[in-house]
């Protein structure tokens, strides 16, 4: 029994930590990222000591939260919306509860995919399940929950909307975009099948792999005519399966109730009105296209990735290189490359002064494209200065007539079956002499000088 689209159906909940200077509910500093010993950032609040009341609400959050909101075309909720505790026992959680607010934003979308809801509420803290031991650097800091329909039909769809919300996210410089930005709990059906949810994936590579398994398992289990039950499973990113957790929870099992220590919240049309969103991929899809005069494709491309859109926008305004060739080589040259090596532009060494002078390089005509290609490939993993690669060593364009004929003759002389074949009408054999002599010069000739050469002696 095979899959069609059609009958999968997958929902998410994806939690994304806020970048904020303070806790959700107290004033210690969220850069648990950076440090490395182990509860150091946390006071009463945090660590849910008896009798630790918290603080007001971060501000800054909520503004974060309603601008996400905003973003994914949800309609703000205008009720009191109360801060919930969710009951449930974990060491990382050391109060016992999780604070969550009710949904500040509803119904919206992204694309395809219905965003259902959209949560504040503070992150957990870590508990390393092998030594036992809890770091509650990370407890507290606010999270935004953005909860989809389920809409989706396969891995493949789940990949590319959590690719376009993480980068649609990454656009308001409101995340803590750290490691792997979000964790997400998959929702997933196969016809006439219960609901299974599979926790805390910590990647969109994770997310699809962790999709793909569980539909063959439970594809499986119905062909041996096993029943699929309501569950939570575990997903390991080492084995790339899931594991049963326990029985799915029930919103009555979490038990919750409103936090009595924090005042209902209350949105009005001027609040809402005065967060102001950023611009978004789409917006400057078309500033680059209006402003820099580049292909649709080549905006679209560079879009789908902040960083890869700043890069670009560095590198023009810097280095007064031209649009075009910029978008070009990003578009294609720095992608593949960093797409070979399955990682992203802040994990190379990669930068805007590094691109500018390999650009200028070229566009001076001082090396070649096939060149700029080879130091870009050493460069993205070195951040070394391509101008002083080439200078020591002499990897500058060759463009005398005289020194390449030489060359060409040499080639000619050493391979008279291609030379053999040009001449029976083999115009591969005309590519392969090509390639013999950018080879010898170690890529530093111009290549229509030497196809005309060679057509000259051929």
């Amino acid at each position: 029994m095979t899959n069609t689209k059609s009958n999968v159906k997958i929902g998410l909940e994806i939690h994304v930590p806020l970048k904020t200077k303070q806790k959700l509910f107290c004033e210690c500093p969220t850069n648990y990222y950076e440090i490395d010993e182990p509860n150091v950032n946390v006071c009463p609040v945090c660590t849910g000591m008896p009798g630790a009341k918290p603080y007001p609400i971060n501000e800054y959050a909520l503004e974060s939260t309603v601008m996400i909101a905003k973003l994914l075309n949800c309609k703000t909720v205008k009720r009191n919306i109360f801060v919930k505790r969710k009951h449930y026992s974990y060491p990382d959680l050391p109060s016992g509860y999780q604070r969550t607010s009710e949904p500040m934003g509803e119904n919206g979308k992204l694309g395809n995919v219905g965003i259902w809801e959209i949560h504040l509420e503070e992150d957990p803290g870590r508990y390393d399940l092998l030594t036992g031991r809890v770091d509650y650097n990370r407890s507290g800091v606010p999270l935004v929950e953005i909860v989809t329909a389920p809409d989706m039909n396969s891995p493949e769809d789940a990949r590319e909307f959590l690719k376009e919300l993480i980068n649609l996210l990454r656009y308001t410089e409101r995340i803590i975009d750290v490691g792997g930005v979000m964790r997400a709990d998959v929702n997933i059906s196969l016809e006439g099948g219960s609901r299974v949810e599979i926790k805390n994936i910590n990647s969109i590579k994770g997310a699809y792999k962790a999709i793909k398994y569980e539909i063959i398992r439970q594809n499986n289990m119905r062909r041996r005519g096993v029943k699929v039950k309501r569950e939570t499973r575990g997903y390991n990113e080492k084995s790339m399966i899931t594991t049963p957790l326990r029985i799915k929870e029930t919103a009555e099992d979490y038990r919750y109730i409103p936090d009595p220590d924090i005042p209902p919240l209350v949105f009005d049309d001027i609040y809402i009105k005065s967060i102001k969103l950023p611009e978004t991929p789409q917006r400057r899809r078309r500033r680059f296209i209006e402003t820099y005069g580049i292909p649709e494709k080549y905006a679209r491309i560079l879009t789908k990735e902040k960083d890869i859109a700043d890069l670009f926008e560095d590198v023009i305004n810097m280095g007064k290189v031209n649009p075009r060739m910029a978008a070009g080589w990003i578009s294609r040259e720095v992608l593949r490359q960093l797409n070979y090596r399955g990682i992203e532009l802040k994990e190379s060494k990669l930068n805007a002064e590094i691109l500018i002078e390999l650009f200028k390089l070229i566009e001076t005509n001082e090396i070649t494209e096939t060149t700029g290609k080879k130091l870009l490939e050493r460069v993205i993993d070195t951040g070394e200065n391509p101008g002083i690669i080439v200078k020591k060593e002499a990897m500058g364009r060759i463009s005398g007539e005289d020194f390449l004929d030489g060359i060409v003759e040499k080639i000619i002389e050493e391979n008279k079956n291609a030379v053999s074949d040009y001449k029976k009408g083999k115009m591969e054999a005309l590519n392969f002499l090509v390639g013999r002599v950018m080879k010898e010069i170690k890529y530093r000739g111009d290549v229509k000088i030497i196809i005309k050469l060679l057509m000259k002696k051929l």
